[in-house]
């Protein structure tokens, strides 16, 4: 391992950064044009544009034949999305969480990931199970845009300086579509130096590409979501900060572990340590958002901490397992025997009586 390696490594992060840049800004117009709302642009264009990294970074390491570093790196995002990016983006500023992300998008998000677990039982996922994932996002992206174009009016109001006549023109239609370009040709390129780089750098310390892909290489291909997520929940943009992470969870899955095992000639080999921990942990986090969202439809500070805490909890996790440290079980037995008990305790609490203000308004 080299000097050059670590170079790569942050010069192919900065790429992945820039590219997605482009690509959410090229895509964005073209869907506010469209009269797309503001929330299906967040869980889609931004969503998957943000995602594009992923994408990019997991059909290369399985064309690569390095199928741990797409595994890990589609299940630690989307761990690092929900627990990392909602976390410190809520406490930024409380996210305000859409009707339509709790009773739509949300369960899907939960269903996607027990189906990538299903799939993954008998240690790999085939090309046939990819082809199915691949198709399921097709679907879903599909019926969020026709729920759109149902009622473009919140989009024309929300991006009216990309809706006005100036902006229709060909000279900005084109500019659009070079940002996507360059976008994708930066990513591409990106995603080759991050996982030769993080290659190297498993190989020096003896770590495994599995750990390096749920670490290292899923936080680095989530920085677009975490830039995108803080930012619009600065400006005040809840639906895109809090859609930008849900559709994304669910683009990973169905699109981007889809089109890799379709890729890969032998399809994907998911370690048995990804289907003992780490998919159940996905299945987990996705789950805890409901009864999270639920209550008051709204993210909470508070709540964002309790996030960021169990995000640091998973990786101390990772980093005593990979070690085979000494204190593992005991840090495993005040996780299984205090704090997940008492968290679910506290969330079932909100939860019952946020369902039962909800009634009681019903009622008077």
């Amino acid at each position: 391992m080299t000097f050059l390696t670590f170079i790569l490594l942050i010069a192919g992060l900065v790429l992945l950064v820039i590219g997605a840049e482009a690509l959410v800004r090229g895509a964005s117009k073209l869907a506010a044009i469209a009269g797309i709302s503001p929330l299906i642009i967040g869980l889609t264009i931004v969503a998957y544009g943000t995602s594009a990294p992923e994408m990019a970074v997991s059909v290369m390491s399985c064309l690569s034949g390095k199928v741990d570093i797409a595994v890990g790196n589609v299940v630690g995002s989307n761990i690092f999305n929900i627990l990392f990016i909602l976390g410190i983006s809520s406490i930024v500023a409380p996210l305000i969480v859409a009707q339509q992300l709790i009773r739509l998008d949300v369960p899907i998000m939960i269903g996607v990931s027990v189906l990538m677990f299903v799939s993954g039982l008998d240690g790999k996922i085939s090309r046939v199970d990819g082809s199915i994932l691949f198709i399921g996002g097709l679907v879903y992206t599909g019926y969020l845009i026709y729920q759109s174009r149902k009622n473009p009016e919140a989009a024309q109001e929300e991006f009216s300086e990309y809706t006005n006549t100036e902006e229709r023109s060909p000279k900005v239609l084109l500019m659009s579509v070079g940002y996507i370009i360059v976008g994708l040709v930066l990513l591409v390129q990106g995603s080759r130096w991050l996982v030769d780089s993080s290659i190297e750098i498993a190989k020096a310390l003896g770590l495994s590409e599995l750990l390096i892909g749920l670490t290292i290489v899923s936080a680095g291909t989530s920085l677009p979501e975490l830039a995108t997520s803080v930012v619009a929940s600065m400006k005040g943009e809840r639906d895109i900060a809090v859609g930008n992470v849900v559709g994304s969870n669910i683009f990973n899955i169905l699109s981007v572990l889809g089109l890799s095992g379709f890729v890969s000639p032998d399809g994907i080999t998911v370690s048995a340590s990804i289907i003992s921990f780490d998919a159940p942990v996905m299945i987990a986090v996705a789950a805890a958002c409901l009864p999270i969202f639920i209550t008051g439809n709204l993210i909470t500070r508070t709540e964002g901490i309790l996030f960021m805490g169990y995000y640091v909890a998973y990786t101390i996790y990772l980093v005593l397992d990979s070690t085979k440290n000494l204190n593992l079980p005991m840090f495993n037995n005040v996780m299984l025997m205090l704090i997940i008990p008492v968290t679910a305790i506290l969330l079932g609490i909100a939860t019952w009586r946020d369902i039962k203000s909800g009634r009681r308004q019903r009622v008077s």
